[in-house]
């Protein structure tokens, strides 16, 4: 019977375009380009991480962890510190489970729930309870397993994780209260954030936003420019609620903003308003969320320095905000004030944007 056929599988091919600074784009070679062009022939890719204008780093069906772009802090994890124009595989293992590059750093999770770090380490950010030696392959953090989520943020600066359990913990640059301890103080190991098991994500830059499994929402760090979405601009060192709503489903923490998406689909931004990030059609600033448009066929969302990308529930691809080097995808280094449509695929899984950016089709 027909039903009885091997299923096929999903084709997915991944997507470069943007700025191509020491081969950021993955391209084979340093030239940028404003529309998605495919990286090789190659449709096994499962996860994409953008480092800003300094490459990308993914992981494919298989659990193979790959890198490419700039290396000057040996970032890539291929024990060197030459650039590479083109995916390069980090070492045999086939237990990558996540990962999540900027610029100089890269922290991964494999799927034994181990943690892993390398790249530049002045700050701690490399949680290896050392500073100033940077380490040019994966390096365990610590002896724990049980990690798993993490994110790196703040110009690599700083990284945090949640465990299985539910806790929070971060380390790094403490500057800007970022890691949450109620201080600013660095730590160069994980340390946990208050003593709650109920964290379900978290992003970061010079702040952080973070979603609980209730559904709230919380907020910390640096807010000169309203990020934090408290309606001021006063920092916080350790988590603070946004508004009282259970409805957050995720957020992404940008340069000096935020984007969510709610349950219901709807989207929402705050912070800085640089060349229209925040999609809502102008160049003011907000310091609490404000919904862009009236739409509830959001399924996704990334941002990252002054770009904006959002993947809707029909699986079209759209982008706003800076396009200097056409990280927009719209042939054209045009800023835009709202969300326009990438091409017209509809077969976008996940897009991850900075400088460069990248996407994954599921076809």
């Amino acid at each position: 019977a027909a039903g009885n056929w091997p299923k096929r599988p999903p084709i997915q091919e991944l997507f470069a375009w943007g700025s191509s600074f020491n081969g950021a784009l993955g391209l084979g070679n340093t030239q940028s380009v404003s529309s998605p062009v495919q990286i090789g022939a190659l449709t096994t890719w499962a996860q994409v991480s953008s480092a800003g204008d300094a490459g990308g780093a993914a992981i494919k069906n298989d659990n193979t962890l790959w890198r490419w772009g700039q290396n000057n802090r040996g970032q890539l994890g291929l024990n060197d510190t030459a650039n590479r124009s083109s995916p390069v595989q980090v070492g045999a293992l086939t237990n990558w489970k996540e990962v999540n590059a900027l610029n100089l750093m890269c922290v991964a999770v494999k799927t034994d729930g181990t943690l892993w770090a390398w790249g530049t380490n002045g700050q701690g950010q490399l949680g290896l309870n050392d500073t100033g030696n940077y380490r040019s392959s994966p390096t365990q953090v610590g002896t724990l397993t049980g990690w798993n989520s993490v994110a790196t943020g703040n110009g690599s600066l700083n990284c945090g994780a949640i465990k299985i359990d539910g806790t929070m913990w971060m380390w790094g640059d403490g500057s800007t209260g970022a890691l949450g301890q109620n201080n600013t103080i660095s730590q160069s190991s994980p340390v946990q954030v208050g003593a709650l098991t109920t964290w379900a994500s978290v992003s970061i830059n010079s702040h952080c936003v973070a979603i609980k499994t209730d559904g709230t929402m919380w907020s910390w760090g640096y807010n000169g420019q309203g990020q934090l979405g408290h309606n001021n601009t006063t920092s916080r060192s350790s988590p603070v609620q946004i508004g009282a709503l259970t409805t957050w489903a995720q957020a992404r923490a940008g340069l000096s903003n935020c984007a969510a998406i709610k349950i219901d689909g709807t989207l929402w931004v705050w912070g800085q308003n640089t060349s229209g990030v925040l999609g809502i059609n102008s160049g003011l600033n907000h310091s609490s969320p404000v919904q862009v448009g009236a739409l509830t066929t959001w399924a996704s969302v990334s941002i990252n320095k002054n770009t904006c990308v959002a993947i809707k529930t029909d699986g079209t691809l759209w982008a706003w905000g800076v396009n200097s080097s056409g990280q927009l995808g719209f042939s054209d280094t045009v800023d835009r004030s709202s969300p326009v449509q990438v091409g017209v695929l509809s077969t976008w899984a996940t897009a991850n944007t900075g400088s460069s950016t990248f996407a994954i089709t599921n076809s």
